[in-house]
């Protein structure tokens, strides 16, 4: 498993608690897990990524934007500043 995979595996995870205190466990774990290629503990930790990690990323970033709008947005920019790595289309 390369750096990059391990980047996006955190900073999903990190994406996903950070909902799981928003919305609820319940919900944020739901969300997570409707998005094909990824796979989350019920505690919010991604163990798999089975497509392509950037598609992952905006997906599981559109279905919280879809029921929460710009809290989302805000609440995850600055998760992405910690990963330089990463791109995301904000």
């Amino acid at each position: 498993m390369d750096n990059q995979n391990v980047d996006y595996k955190q900073i999903l995870t990190e994406i996903i608690k950070k909902q799981i205190v928003i919305l609820g466990p319940q919900i944020a774990v739901l969300k997570a897990r409707n998005i094909q290629g990824l796979k989350v503990t019920d505690d919010g930790e991604v163990t798999e990524i089975n497509d392509s990690e950037q598609a992952i990323l905006q997906k599981l970033i559109d279905e919280y934007v879809a029921l929460s709008g710009e809290i989302v947005r805000n609440a995850v920019n600055s998760i992405f500043e910690k990963y330089p790595s990463i791109q995301f289309n904000k």
